[in-house]
């Protein structure tokens, strides 16, 4: 018995072995669940195509939209576990969205491993180039002088962007009417038209705007400014210390995939995440690479899954 107890671990240690060294054998599909074209699908191409050609992997993109990104997650946790799905996550659709949808097929700390961190991204809060408000100031005071009446637009309800605002509202001890929009170009173009005060957005999704002086960037929600935007103050700069919101974006695959998967599909991306073209290209995205191991990767899920619950809980979030 204790033989063969011996012969079948040995062959299992040789499996395990000869995965990891044959892994991968076939193309890799990356689901991405948002459309072409915006924020998260180029990051997620830039990743494909950078780590296809410094691996010779064939990554395959697969956009998989709706419902605030949240049919592409539930379409990855049910692939099997073989490391052969591969997920564009971000903080919106792994940490927030399990609190704010009803029906939510996944849960994302149960069904997913987090595999390798890109990078993150800072909320900006922008005002129309004409506006009235030169700083976070001038906006806190005339929302003190006439509640509910300064209106921001953000890409949607529930979004990493919504919950920023709404922290917002509740350290300044202010109220901000919230306008929901399908995406932040739509409430981009309100604010530069004047139909509303301000627009809560993404630094990728702002940065032509404030670079082409079409918008003038009051802050971001980030504890260090941005790289991209270096001359904007941050929230707790404006007098809200300890203030950081920010979303980020990583890359999972279903539970139970093998750790030696796991691991080698990790140091590849923290590789290409050391390379300083790698490094431009993501800052010229308007964001900030960040390389983590697995456990860091799923701590941060962790601790944001939790967090958020706590935030939609005290702010009323809800998907109307």
């Amino acid at each position: 018995m204790l033989k063969k107890l011996l012969i079948t671990a040995a062959l299992a240690c040789g499996a395990v072995v000869a995965h990891a060294q044959s892994f991968p054998s076939k193309p890799i599909r990356l689901v991405i669940p948002f459309p072409p074209g915006g924020g998260t699908d180029i990051l997620s191409r830039l990743v494909a195509n950078r780590l296809g050609e410094a691996t010779k992997w064939n990554l395959v993109p697969d956009n998989r939209p709706g419902a605030g990104g949240t049919i592409g997650v539930a379409e990855a946790a049910r692939a099997a576990p073989n490391g052969y799905t591969l997920l564009m996550g971000q903080k919106d659709n792994m940490a927030v969205a399990p609190w704010l949808y009803k029906d939510i097929s996944y849960e994302p700390v149960r069904d997913f491993t987090p595999v390798a961190h890109v990078a993150y991204t800072p909320v900006v809060i922008v005002t129309g180039a004409q506006s009235r408000f030169r700083s976070l100031a001038d906006v806190v005071t005339a929302a003190r002088s006439a509640p509910d009446s300064i209106t921001y637009g953000s890409p949607g309800n529930g979004t990493t962007i919504h919950l920023a605002a709404e922290t917002f509202n509740q350290v300044a001890d202010i109220k901000l009417r919230h306008v929901p929009y399908k995406g932040s170009n739509a409430a981009m173009m309100d604010v530069l038209g004047g139909s509303i005060d301000l627009a809560v957005s993404s630094v990728p999704s702002a940065l032509s705007q404030i670079k082409a002086g079409k918008v003038r960037a009051l802050a971001v929600t980030s504890a260090a400014r941005s790289t991209s935007l270096p001359d904007v103050p941050t929230v707790a700069e404006s007098g809200y210390k300890g203030f950081d919101v920010n979303t980020w974006y990583g890359l999972f695959m279903p539970a139970k995939t093998p750790k030696d998967v796991v691991e080698r599909v990790n140091r590849e991306v923290n590789s290409l995440l050391q390379a300083p073209a790698m490094q431009g290209a993501i800052h010229d995205q308007g964001a900030e690479p960040r390389a983590m191991t697995p456990e860091q990767f799923g701590a941060l899920l962790q601790k944001d899954y939790s967090d958020s619950k706590n935030v939609v809980a005290r702010t009323g979030m809800k998907i109307e």
